[in-house]
């Protein structure tokens, strides 16, 4: 603790991602989990978004080298879709200290929820590496003021052309905050008897005590999801996030941790309107929503309301793991333990999960 607050104040930033804390063992985790379960008979080809300095990459690509078969790592090619133009030259300069690495490297700079950076749809397998990138993509808040009004998506609106902010609601009409609702079945009407009954309870007491409802949607995972289904039909994903978030004091279902760094200290703000300017946002990641957008993105849930005769079969395989799971399947963990046993990255890392999902062979 004592080393990585030494880090922390050296670096002047608010967190250090588990990539870059302990490489190059966690890379090359994710490295051997690729290697044990792609088709070798092609070319291997990775994409990794939001790659910060380039640490994944030139771990992952250093393990090909050392552990793959030559001609795997030969023909590889590992393309970085980053979104800021400094960190994009900065991956090139991390993975270029290793020569022959760059043949097989290359930078997009480009936002990757943008369809038409992809190009033309590529039906070839890939692999799609999301390392602490669903924790800042955007979200929308909604709002319901009890237990059964339907839900209202919030706005915000400056108060009397000040800087103070005020929240403004709206029925719902954006929509990936539509579709986000109808996937998480926040608003479902197919109800069961007794659900019926229960709501009814809830609508009683809605009107004696009435309790005001909050849900933070991610629709920038939704809108990712949907770009990428649509792009690499054939990907296999990986992702890795926070499962919870602790101390969390701002209301609402999923709510974030918004926090500020001032001279090494952080604090952590009540209000997300009070956090304007140069804040940190971290949001956990249900997995389950997660799991639930990527098949609906698939394509799955549609053909799920228009059944025919045959029960619709799920296009993807997908699982969740706990990261000291993951990490003792595919990685060394024996490399991150300390003398007296302690093992920081099976030990301390317990609200943090991987995501892995593989296309199935049951596509048209």
């Amino acid at each position: 603790m004592q080393h990585l607050d030494k880090l922390y104040k050296k670096h002047d930033i608010a967190w250090f991602t588990p990539v870059e804390l302990f490489k190059p063992w966690y890379a090359y985790a994710i490295a051997a989990s690729i290697l044990r379960t792609a088709n070798l008979s092609v070319p291997l080809k990775i994409y990794e978004i939001g790659g910060g300095s380039g640490t994944c990459a030139k771990c992952i690509l250093d393990y090909m080298m050392l552990n793959a078969p030559p001609k795997v790592y030969n023909d590889m090619k590992y393309i970085s879709v980053e979104i800021s133009s400094s960190l994009a030259e900065k991956q090139l300069e991390t993975v270029g200290e290793v020569q022959s690495h760059l043949s097989k490297f290359s930078v997009e700079h480009r936002d990757a929820t943008n369809r038409s950076g992809w190009g033309r749809k590529d039906p070839r397998p890939c692999w799609v590496l999301m390392l602490e990138v669903l924790d800042n993509l955007p979200h929308d808040l909604v709002y319901s003021p009890d237990q059964v009004s339907p839900w209202m998506e919030v706005w915000i609106e400056k108060i009397n052309g000040s800087s103070q902010a005020s929240e403004v609601y709206k029925p719902l009409q954006d929509p990936l905050i539509s579709r986000c609702v109808e996937i998480t079945g926040m608003n479902e009407d197919k109800a069961s008897v007794s659900e019926k009954l229960a709501f009814a309870a809830k609508g009683v007491l809605s009107r004696v005590l009435p309790k005001p409802r909050r849900a933070w949607l991610p629709t920038g995972c939704l809108k990712l999801m949907d770009t990428l289904h649509q792009a690499l039909p054939s990907m296999s994903l990986i992702a890795s996030d926070f499962s919870y978030l602790p101390d969390v004091s701002i209301p609402g279902d999923r709510a974030p941790l918004v926090s500020s760094k001032k001279d090494g200290k952080t604090s952590d703000h009540r209000n997300y309107l009070d956090a304007q300017g140069d804040a940190d946002i971290f949001f956990p990641t249900d997995f389950r929503l997660l799991e639930q957008i990527d098949h609906h993105c698939s394509g799955f849930s549609k053909e799920q309301k228009n059944r025919g005769a045959f029960k619709p079969v799920k296009k993807r395989r997908t699982i969740i793991l706990d990261t000291a799971a993951f990490m003792e399947e595919f990685g060394l963990p024996l490399k991150t333990r300390t003398k007296d046993g302690y093992n920081p990255l099976l030990d301390d890392f317990k609200n943090t999960k991987f995501y892995l999902s593989v296309p199935t062979h049951n596509r048209k």
